[in-house]
């Protein structure tokens, strides 16, 4: 066997020398850098963030459907009188800060209970409804009315004077008086009765409600001997 010669064997390391070099010269293609831990953590972080934060929202919006549900007569619309309560106080405090003035009305449904019994309750709760209308009616939209329980209603007017006062519950009773219902073709008139609380810098709620229901009772009464 012959001999590889020197020339052949040179050519052939020159040519490897040209692969390498090829191979050195040609651009090598960036790969993507793995995402680092801390920032897969950071991203998770946030999701959860903005997941709780919308839980969060939700809850809080139920919380006060809830608050304001627990506060409000679901057949009248209008505060109860753990509501009334609550904004009789807020009141009262406001008038003892700034010196202000008001009336609590307290107002009983009269002949309610017959018209419950003789027509049934759906009957009383067109009374009732009718009644807060009229109600609704003669007082300005800074006044409030509540529901105390059953047939009996409580207001609180601003930046009345007694004599104020008085005159809008004769007006009250007036505008309760004044409501007919025709119940088995049967008319039956309502009627109302009103007591007064002059609110000052020293009222007090309860005692307050406790004077205007005692003053309601009197008036009712009265109204019971005139009739």
């Amino acid at each position: 066997m012959k001999k590889k010669t020197r020339p052949a064997i040179a050519g052939a390391a020159k040519r490897r020398k040209g692969v390498v070099a090829t191979r050195k010269a040609s651009p090598q293609r960036a790969l993507p850098a793995p995402a680092s831990r801390s920032s897969v953590a950071s991203n998770g972080a946030k999701l959860t963030i903005r997941r709780l934060k919308a839980q969060l929202t939700r809850a809080l919006a139920r919380i006060e459907q809830l608050q304001a549900s627990a506060d409000t007569d679901f057949l009248l619309d209008i505060p109860n009188r753990r509501g009334f309560e609550r904004e009789l106080k807020r009141s009262i405090a406001y008038i003892k800060r700034y010196r202000a003035s008001g009336a609590l009305i307290v107002l009983d449904v009269d002949r309610l209970k017959p018209i419950n019994d003789a027509f049934g309750h759906a009957a009383g709760d067109q009374v009732l409804k009718a009644t807060v209308a009229a109600l609704l009616n003669n007082i300005r939209a800074s006044d409030v009315i509540g529901r105390l329980g059953g047939d009996e209603f409580a207001l609180l007017l601003w930046n009345l004077s007694e004599t104020d006062a008085r005159a809008k519950a004769a007006s009250l009773e007036a505008a309760i008086d004044g409501l007919s219902f025709v119940f088995r073709g049967r008319t039956v008139m309502a009627g109302a009765s009103a007591g007064v609380a002059i609110l000052g810098p020293h009222a007090e709620a309860g005692r307050a409600l406790e004077e205007a229901d005692s003053a309601m009772y009197a008036r009712k009464a009265q109204r019971r001997h005139e009739c």
